[in-house]
């Protein structure tokens, strides 16, 4: 299965919510993780209709993956699961933020977050 490149993608989303999202051109949407109960923010991924439906029905991250065209459910290959605590939409309905349990790295480059090797300000 591919992401469509339509507006809205044959999913099992719900129709309600389908319609509240505002996609990219490509039919994604940005999907923060974030680490439920510290609130780190852990990384970035992107999420079509069904990537969202996914994570909405089966309780771990699934993301759309530009690079590969493919669906990847996060710690399928790692075993760095992302346990899905709850799911919202920001005010606009263009982004989503996933509060997750995370097991071991969030980043492909082995490291908790994908946010801390590359600090352009900390005051």
């Amino acid at each position: 299965m591919a992401c469509m490149t339509s507006s809205v993608p044959d999913s099992a989303l719900d129709p309600a919510v389908a319609a509240r999202l505002k996609r990219s051109a490509d039919g994604l949407v940005p999907a923060i993780a974030q680490q439920y109960d510290t609130g780190e923010v852990l990384m970035l991924g992107w999420m079509d209709d069904e990537a969202l439906h996914r994570t909405l029905t089966t309780g771990r991250c699934t993301y759309w993956s530009r690079s590969r065209g493919e669906y990847w459910v996060k710690g399928d290959t790692s075993g760095h699961v992302q346990r899905v605590k709850s799911v919202a939409l920001d005010c606009d309905a263009d982004t989503v933020l996933v509060k997750v349990d995370q097991v071991g790295a969030a980043c492909h480059t082995g490291a908790r977050t994908c946010f801390d090797a590359d600090v352009l300000l900390d005051q």
